[in-house]
């Protein structure tokens, strides 16, 4: 079902709450809001938006291919041997993280606890990660050591850097040269090819390849605009692009005569977020369609175009504050981490991988059913075996009730029988367990879990995303005029009392 879909309204009672309700078709699991702190939409006066990979959305593989491919003709022309190398999108993931002291990608789960790691493109073993990081948590104020890998722009430079750990490490590149240096030339000839604006110019040359279209997206925004919400578009791009970028992906599904700028109250590129929301930078309006730029007052004027500025000038323009705007976007720092510490926004991630996510998770489903029923009995089994195992220890120090002969007897009979089903069901599980941590991503497996627990990517998103979806488009789905409300939080005790008894 698509938002754009009309529903029969055909001999419709209009006393049957029910009936009404079945006429609307539910959402896809893939297309749902997700909500970690209840939001009231109605509460909302205005909505911001991010552009790169959240109101136009890029083909991961092509985009970040020919990143790859910039950045690696750049190393070659700095006399690098990475000519035989190739772009490997599931050698990186959003959320993992760079260790530039030890030359690893790794996956923390929520507490900062490392469980999966890659040295290079070599995977490490438990014992090397208990090794290497058994008295170490990832720390991500510590930017000296550590990476983190925020938005889909960054799986190039993710993956470049650990194919060239694979040649550091054998001395196939020049000069004495550490993890760190190594990441710091990668990250400074990455910032290059998008600086010198090559990979744009590619893009605006041929879009089609690049940009993933959604017919359902401006639909989502006419809602919001139509129920009074002022819409905003704060992007780091500058407005030549946005304006290609925005016309190819909106216009064409605008009603007639109506411009992607129709839509937004006020629009600022260059924004330089996360600047944005920490500093008080010049403002300057768009005066044309080339992008020359003049010295703007500090009021912000709604249906004009803006570069640079600051969202506390915006905040005050507008004549609102805190909660009653909203900001979307993709970036877990500069999106939605400052718009909330720093201005109390209320906050949408747009995470487009949850829709293989979820899709995976759909698929493994039967098999998942399958654990979970084999860790039940294999919980039961070693409670009762950690029973036997302390009664055994009893007889054999002379403390605690004694056993006579037949009952000694019948203990070891009895331990052995539950060892060998422990045995065969870590063999059973073994492989089902290894196959649900390639869900996804052959390598690093699901994006907001890591084994059992949730990731430090997840637990971002709880932290500084009031909502989060794969794509804005899933906004139509639910309406301006909801009342999101986030579910009751679990906690590890709530399995024993709840239901209560009775």
């Amino acid at each position: 079902m698509s938002p754009n879909t009309l529903p029969d309204l055909s001999q419709l009672p209009s006393n049957d709450a029910a009936a009404i309700c079945a006429r609307f078709e539910s959402v896809p699991a893939r297309r749902r809001l997700f909500c970690n702190r209840t939001l009231n939409l109605r509460a909302v006066k205005a909505i911001g938006y991010d552009m790169d990979y959240t109101l136009v959305h890029y083909h991961v593989r092509a985009w970040e291919g020919r990143a790859y491919a910039h950045l690696r003709q750049r190393l070659l022309d700095g006399g690098w041997p990475v000519g035989g190398l190739e772009f490997d999108p599931e050698r990186a993931m959003r959320g993992l993280v760079i260790d530039k002291r030890l030359g690893n990608l790794v996956k923390a789960n929520r507490f900062g606890y490392i469980k999966q790691a890659m040295h290079g493109t070599i995977e490490l073993s438990p014992e090397q990660i208990r090794e290497s990081y058994g008295r170490t948590l990832v720390d991500l104020a510590d930017g000296a050591r550590w990476i983190f890998l925020n938005t889909l722009f960054e799986i190039s430079e993710g993956c470049m850097y650990a194919q060239l750990i694979d040649l550091l490490d054998r001395g196939d590149l020049p000069g004495p040269m550490g993890y760190d240096e190594l990441y710091r030339r990668v990250r400074h000839t990455l910032d290059r090819a998008h600086l010198e604006g090559a990979l744009k110019a590619e893009i605006l040359a041929s879009p089609d390849l690049y940009v993933d279209l959604d017919p359902d997206l401006p639909l989502a925004l006419l809602d919001q605009r139509e129920s009074g919400k002022r819409l905003l578009l704060v992007t780091n791009s500058e407005w030549n692009y946005t304006d290609a970028m925005m016309t190819y992906a909106f216009d064409r599904f605008l009603p007639p005569g109506m411009h992607w700028r129709d839509l937004f109250a006020v629009i600022v590129v260059s924004s330089r977020k996360p600047a944005f929301f920490t500093g008080n930078h010049p403002l300057y309006e768009v005066v044309s369609a080339d992008g020359l730029l003049r010295h703007a007052n500090d009021n912000i004027a709604e249906g004009k175009v803006y570069s640079g500025g600051c969202a506390d000038r915006l905040e005050k323009s507008l004549g609102l504050d805190g909660d009653q705007i909203a900001y979307v976007g993709d970036h877990m720092l500069s999106d939605t981490y400052y718009g909330k510490k720093l201005m109390n926004w209320r906050t949408v991630a747009i995470l487009r991988e949850l829709e293989d996510d979820i899709e995976a998770i759909h698929l493994f489903a039967p098999q998942q059913q399958r654990i979970e029923s084999l860790m039940v009995e294999k919980e039961e089994l070693e409670h009762a075996f950690s029973q036997l195992r302390i009664l055994r220890q009893r007889q054999r120090a002379k403390y605690g009730p004694r056993l006579d002969a037949d009952e000694q007897r019948d203990l070891s009979d009895n331990i052995n029988t539950l060892r060998d089903r422990l045995l065969q069901l870590d063999a059973e599980i073994g492989p089902l367990v290894a196959d649900s941590n390639t869900l996804a991503n052959r390598n690093w497996g699901l994006m907001m879990r890591t084994g059992n627990d949730k990731s430090l990517f997840a637990r971002k998103v709880e932290n500084h995303a009031d909502v989060y979806t794969s794509r804005v488009s899933n906004l139509a789905y639910t309406t301006p005029f909801v009342f999101l409300r986030s579910l009751r939080g679990s906690l590890p005790h709530d399995a024993a009392v709840w239901p209560p008894a009775g």
